[in-house]
């Protein structure tokens, strides 16, 4: 806990400091850490519950393809809030010139959350590659 302690007050505003570990006496480290990284399938109960992310095959090579995952993920967040946003200021702006009505309205909410649900589900490709 002390040389983590220690890196932690090493590192930049910026920067993060990960640490992966299986048993017991990792629980600590594990919640102390910006991001903690239990090995799930021979960790302890008290690692898994203490970290962020659980590896289930106690390959540390899964890491990387966490890493590409949510990348990607947090890639169609941000498509889904730009597109519903600018589908609502759209429809917004075309209201006082009596461009929208009520229907247009219900598509900007109902529709722009069908499509951007649709979009989301995009993620689910990108732990099967």
């Amino acid at each position: 806990m002390d040389r983590v302690e220690a890196l932690l007050s090493e590192t930049s505003p910026k920067g993060k400091l990960a640490f992966v570990g299986d048993g017991i006496n990792d629980a600590p480290v594990l919640s102390r850490a910006d991001i903690g990284i239990a090995m799930g399938a021979l960790g302890s109960d008290a690692a898994i519950e203490a970290a962020d992310i659980v590896l289930m095959d106690d390959k540390p090579s899964k890491i990387a393809k966490a890493m590409e995952i949510s990348k990607g993920t947090l890639r169609i967040v941000r498509q889904n809030i730009v597109f519903a946003l600018a589908v609502k200021l759209l429809v917004l702006a075309l209201t006082p010139f009596g461009l929208s009505n009520m229907w247009v309205a219900v598509f900007a909410d109902v529709g722009v959350m069908v499509i951007a649900i649709l979009n989301a589900s995009r993620a689910l490709q990108a732990g099967k590659k």
